[in-house]
């Protein structure tokens, strides 16, 4: 990213905050690079856990912390208010999405309808490059589970099931599923019962081994299969809050 978290405000990070007001072409298309960097980055922290649901989301604060300025950081929360993981309530500013208990069990429900068949379809297209990739996709998630680094490892699976969108060659439906893996993540940091486990089941193997004998039929049903076991693992009872300052969050610190 343009702005690392932590560094002090240079005097380009002031010229570019007086461009923000009157931007050229050429800054606006640099505004916009950097509102996407920020973006990127603040939803990797949130597909990590590591900025927790109802979490608030000071344009100040995230402005400083990454040397931009407001305008940077409220296209960028806009952004993630499009994508569904940011809530910006009037005369309040911009939280992290808290999904009720309503909106986890639709989100799963909706993974279950659309994702068997996108199995089904990759596995009748996946090449051996696409399995390559999976197997490697694979051992960093599990390298994660074993360095304790659960939101990674929770990051990682997500992207696991949106690989196998892309391989299916579906671009509609691989956005759509995109979309509600986002959720997914919000969903999982409030109600999982055991988030060390994430995806730690042979299911991703599974999936793997189906599409590697270009078995649609037994790819449908094991992504059919996980996605319940899945479900099974939410615990759709009061969230519990979680303690983190939003600099902790995003910078360790």
């Amino acid at each position: 990213m343009s702005g690392c978290p932590g560094r002090a405000k240079t005097g380009e990070d002031e010229e570019n905050a007086v461009t923000d007001r009157s931007p050229t072409p050429r800054h606006e298309s640099r505004r916009a690079s950097r509102a996407r960097d920020l973006a990127e980055h603040l939803t990797r922290a949130i597909h990590e856990r590591r900025l927790g649901p109802g979490m608030k989301l000071s344009e100040d604060e995230v402005g400083e912390i990454f040397g931009v300025s407001r305008t940077i950081v409220r296209a960028a929360l806009q952004q993630l208010a499009h994508d569904n993981l940011v809530a910006i309530e009037p005369h309040r500013g911009a939280f992290v999405a808290q999904p009720t208990v309503r909106e986890a069990r639709e989100v799963f429900e909706a993974r279950a309808l659309v994702e068997p068949r996108t199995a089904r379809s990759a596995a009748l297209r996946a090449t051996p490059q696409d399995i390559g990739l999976l197997s490697h996709h694979i051992a960093q998630e599990h390298a994660a589970l074993a360095a304790g680094r659960s939101g990674q490892a929770l990051r990682l699976s997500g992207q696991f099931h949106i690989e196998i969108a892309r391989i299916a060659d579906q671009a509609i439906i691989a956005g759509f599923i995109a979309q509600l893996i986002s959720r997914s993540s919000l969903v999982i940091a409030l109600y999982w019962r055991r988030p060390q486990a994430m995806c730690e089941s042979h299911a991703h193997h599974a999936l793997m081994r189906a599409m590697e004998d270009r078995d649609g039929d037994r790819a449908e049903e094991v992504m059919k299969g996980h996605l319940l076991d899945l479900l099974s693992l939410l615990d759709l009872h009061e969230p519990v809050p979680v303690p983190l300052t939003l600099r902790e969050a995003l910078t360790g610190e």
